[in-house]
């Protein structure tokens, strides 16, 4: 089956590869069965900028979203992650298959700078399928930026 990540990523032009893998219960698994360092394992998510306003932030396995910093780098005083349901319906996906690649909506995208120059692994649009890609082509297919956005987990 191909996902609308796959087909998204495919048509970027930029090098991946799809890893298929069993279904994971945390990040250090989903790490484990893909082989990588927990800090390659990269979680997209979901964060509410505004009303009908969302970002995706990439943030390394073994690190956390640093509000501080997010809602220093956008200028805002508040932000929020949305309940899994309104995550799916402004994405497309599922928690635990998300990925700026194929989403229902193309929102911009954020990637923690300790990804630059990295391998990555990201969520591949369904349960047990990763997207391994060059975190520098990645970012600059979604027109992302890098930024300091994290904390140690």
């Amino acid at each position: 089956m191909t996902s609308a990540a796959i087909i998204a990523v495919n048509g970027t032009g930029i090098g991946y590869e799809v890893v298929r893998h069993g279904r994971v219960s945390s990040v250090a698994e989903a790490a484990e069965a893909l082989g990588v360092e927990l800090r390659d394992l990269v979680k997209t998510l979901v964060v509410r900028r505004g009303p009908d306003e969302y970002l995706f932030v990439l943030v390394p396995g073994d690190r956390s979203i640093s509000w501080p910093k997010l809602r220093a780098l956008l200028g805002v005083n508040r932000l929020s992650m949305p309940d899994a349901g309104t995550a799916k319906e402004v994405t497309g996906y599922e928690r635990g298959t998300i990925t700026p690649f194929g989403s229902a909506t193309a929102w911009p995208v954020i990637a923690d700078e300790r990804t630059r120059g990295r391998t990555i692994s990201l969520g591949g649009g369904e349960h047990g399928v990763g997207l391994r890609v060059g975190a520098d082509d990645a970012v600059t297919a979604l027109s992302g930026t890098f930024a300091d956005v994290t904390d140690p987990a």
